[in-house]
């Protein structure tokens, strides 16, 4: 079985790494015996993208310049991926991505950037330079009813308010604004996050949960996947734990 995978702006949208997502994912996809198609989207491909034949839509972290360059672009193939997401298509967004597909995104000069609008949150950039959310950050998340520390690097000025569901429980760390107590967005099949890292490398079972929900979709019943030897991972992430929760 093949994942069709769509790398949205790849170009523009890939601070910290995040890019490194999909090398992870096909890598952990290899290992267990599947292959993923990734197709790197550009400004401009939207007439001939059928979003709707993919299972995963991926969009990266970018500062407001690559925001408002992308815009319009993105919003011109707003109808296709409202259709994906409603069909079950999997979407996990970082930072610039995550922004993007809310209401609508202010910068620091007043200046507001359309957003996809496929969600109700909304992102307002503080004025205040000393309530940039920057650094480590856990937040404590729940994946099929299992609760799970996800693990991340967070640089943002930008404050989203009006999250519904959020992707978690801030542990350590700011999250959706200066100070805030939760962060992210989520659903069955979304993902939206501030977190860099890049993300999927440093949460194996994160990763997983993307790949069943992916693979059991395309196969139309649940994907048991086989176990990865993650000692190394489970390691770093024992020692990251412990410094930033425990010190």
């Amino acid at each position: 079985m093949t994942l069709k995978i769509l790398h949205m702006y790849p170009n523009m949208l890939d601070l910290y790494g995040d890019s490194g997502n999909m090398e992870l994912l096909r890598y952990r996809l290899g290992k267990r015996g599947y292959d993923a198609e990734i197709t790197a989207y550009t400004m401009g491909d939207g007439a001939k993208t059928d979003f709707e034949s993919y299972d995963l839509i991926y969009l990266g972290g970018g500062a407001d310049f690559e925001q408002q360059l992308l815009a319009d672009d993105l919003l011109s193939c707003r109808d296709k991926i409202v259709n994906a997401y409603k069909s079950g298509v999997f979407m996990l967004m970082i930072c610039g991505g995550y922004q993007l597909m809310g209401q609508y995104y202010k910068d620091s000069n007043g200046k507001k950037i359309p957003g996809l609008g496929l969600f109700d949150y909304y992102t307002v950039a503080s004025t205040n330079k000393r309530e940039r959310c920057i650094g480590n950050i856990v937040i404590g998340a729940e994946l099929e009813g299992r609760k799970y520390k996800v693990i991340g690097f967070e640089n943002h000025g930008g404050m989203t308010d009006n999250v519904k569901t959020p992707f978690g429980k801030v542990l350590f760390g700011n999250g959706n604004k200066f100070g805030s107590d939760t962060e992210g967005y989520f659903e069955k099949n979304v993902v939206a996050t501030y977190l860099h890292g890049p993300l999927l490398s440093k949460n194996p079972k994160l990763a997983d949960y993307i790949i069943s929900y992916c693979l059991s979709r395309r196969q139309g019943s649940p994907v048991k996947l086989a176990p990865l030897n993650d000692k190394l991972e489970e390691e770093c992430r024992k020692v990251m734990l412990g410094r930033l929760l425990q010190g």
